[in-house]
């Protein structure tokens, strides 16, 4: 069995100020940081043990690789031979000279530019260190009109290997002329532009795809407040089906990805965690991800 599981644990503070962001400069106190790194290391140790092959995005609320514990985390996992693919969304804050350990046919990085928050070519120069280090990697940024001008100088200064994504910003509404210019950085653009309708439609969650909260919660995904049950007790299994979506629509690509309506699977084949189309990246010998689909029965 190929798990593909989104990992979420307590963490939700982070260095950035981001004014779209929740969590922009919160902190977390000692508590609540001691219980996080304390559910990934149960989590990791659960992936240790497991039987199962397994692919992991960490979708932490705040910035992960500023703390030692998610670096130790990708490092780890990237070592198991069952694990296919550990991958985390990340602002690249962090001290990169760590990747190195990783394995990196299996570790990647999804990374998000927040120019508010750091200069252009400190940026550029983050991203030139993962190319370096032969990291696998997409980046991307929000589709605010004030970014613009950023994601072009961004999309121009990387190789065209390196996928440069735009998420849609939450409650935008875009003109078509709007929509061209964000287009012409990122082809895939179209797919985050509108919500996508997902009620009574095929998605993978909830059968090959879990969400995975940090005491062992497990939900179909971030997005559906149903519990499923618990990874630790292995109480989840038992409700693996393949399901109709019951929300209206999707709007966040790490849920609309695995709708089987959009074809994603295809798009991204091989780099489904870490955002990076077939077309920019090699699908690497262990961790190309299955497009296969059954329907859900009545």
């Amino acid at each position: 069995m190929h798990l593909t599981m989104l990992y979420r644990g307590p963490l939700a503070s982070c260095d950035y100020d981001c004014g779209y962001c929740p969590f922009a400069k919160r902190r977390d106190s000692r508590e609540q940081l001691r219980a996080d790194r304390a559910a990934l290391q149960r989590f990791t140790g659960w992936v240790g043990g497991t039987s199962d092959e397994v692919s992991v995005l960490f979708t932490p609320w705040g910035e992960g690789l500023v703390r030692s514990w998610y670096r130790d985390a990708m490092v780890a996992l990237s070592r198991m031979p069952h694990v296919r693919r550990v991958a985390i969304q990340t602002n690249l804050s962090c001290r990169l000279g760590w990747i190195a350990d990783c394995d990196l046919d299996t570790a990647a990085f999804w990374v998000t530019y927040h120019p508010t928050q750091v200069t252009h070519d400190r940026f550029v120069h983050k991203c030139e260190e993962l190319m370096r280090l032969g990291a696998r990697f997409s980046v991307g940024i929000v589709g605010v009109p004030e970014h613009l001008d950023g994601a072009r100088r961004l999309r121009e200064a990387l190789p065209d290997s390196v996928y440069v994504w735009v998420n849609a910003a939450e409650g935008h509404t875009y003109t078509d002329a709007e929509a061209a210019l964000w287009q012409d950085i990122d082809p895939l653009f179209h797919y985050s532009r509108h919500a996508h309708v997902s009620k009574g439609l095929p998605c993978r969650t909830g059968d090959t795809v879990i969400s995975v909260l940090g005491d062992g919660t497990v939900k179909r995904c971030h997005f559906v407040p149903q519990t499923i049950g618990n990874l630790y007790d292995d109480s989840f299994r038992a409700a693996l089906r393949p399901r109709p979506c019951p929300l209206a629509t999707c709007d966040c690509h790490i849920g609309y990805v695995h709708l089987a309506e959009t074809g994603l699977y295809d798009v991204f084949a091989g780099g489904i965690l870490e955002r990076i189309p077939l077309s920019r990246g090699r699908p690497d010998r262990k961790k190309t991800e299955s497009s296969g689909w059954q329907h859900p029965g009545p």
